[in-house]
């Protein structure tokens, strides 16, 4: 009975951990300061457009990227 216990409590603590972790790790990134240095150039700079932010709003503009499939 006392082993049947520490399982079920050890499995909630478990779950309750994979739960913090999943909530922190899906936190809105944190924005650069204004003193902090730019990182070096990246693929960004060299495509010309912006990153996609998955936080963001859609934007209504279109792409050719990914055709539309109608």
């Amino acid at each position: 009975m006392l082993s049947t216990l520490l399982v079920i409590g050890g499995v909630l603590v478990g779950l309750l951990v994979l739960l913090a972790l999943i909530v922190s790790l899906s936190g809105r990134p944190q924005t650069r300061a204004a003193g902090t240095p730019a990182r070096t150039s990246s693929w960004v700079v060299d495509a010309g457009r912006p990153h996609p932010d998955a936080w963001s709003p859609l934007s209504a503009t279109t792409t050719n990227e990914i055709p539309a499939i109608r």
